[in-house]
C-alpha cells in the first residue's frame, strides 16, 4: 500500500502548510495537557489523549501532502494506519494506536467505561507520538517544523 493508492478513496492531496501544521501540533499539546488533568473523568481524559493521537496522525499526513477524506467512514482508522508510511512508525506501535481507537469507539458509541490504566496508556502513547512526529518533521520536513517543534 502507498499513500498515492489511497487518493480518491480515503485520502486527498493537499499542499502542506507550516501554519496549519503548527496549529494542529499546538492543539495536540493542549489535548495532552487536558488529558493530564486529574479533575476530569477518565472518559474525558482518554478522549483528549486520543484526540491528540489523531491530531498527530493528521499532521503526519499533511506534512506528506495528504489528508483524510472526512466524509468517508473510517478516516480515523486511515490516519492511524498510514503512520508507518508517513513517519515510519513501527507497525506494532500503529497496532497499539489502532487498539486505542477501537477502545475510544466503545466508550463513545457503546458507553463502555474507561479504566485508569486505559487513560494512562493513551496519554503515554499521545506524548510519544507527538515527540515522534516532531522529530520526524525536524529531520524530514524542517520547513514545516516551526520554532517549537
Amino acid at each position: 500500500m502507498s499513500l498515492d493508492n489511497l487518493v480518491g478513496r480515503t485520502l486527498e492531496r493537499v499542499e502542506p502548510e507550516r501554519a496549519g501544521i503548527a496549529r494542529m501540533l499546538a492543539a495536540a499539546e493542549r489535548n495532552i495537557a487536558d488529558a493530564g488533568l486529574p479533575g476530569l473523568s477518565a472518559e474525558n481524559r482518554f478522549d483528549a489523549a486520543y484526540k491528540a493521537i489523531l491530531q498527530c496522525a493528521m499532521v503526519a499526513l499533511r506534512a506528506n501532502g495528504f489528508r483524510t477524506l472526512t466524509s468517508q467512514a473510517g478516516h480515523h482508522q486511515t490516519a492511524l494506519q498510514t503512520l508507518p508510511l508517513t513517519i515510519g512508525l513501527a507497525k506494532d506501535r500503529m497496532i497499539l494506536l489502532d487498539a486505542l481507537r477501537k477502545q475510544r469507539n466503545l466508550a463513545d458509541y457503546e458507553g463502555e467505561p474507561v479504566t485508569a490504566q486505559g487513560v494512562a496508556e493513551c496519554l503515554t502513547q499521545a506524548r510519544q507520538l507527538l515527540a515522534d512526529v516532531k522529530k520526524w518533521l525536524k529531520a524530514n520536513r524542517p520547513g514545516l517544523a516551526g520554532e517549537g517543534a
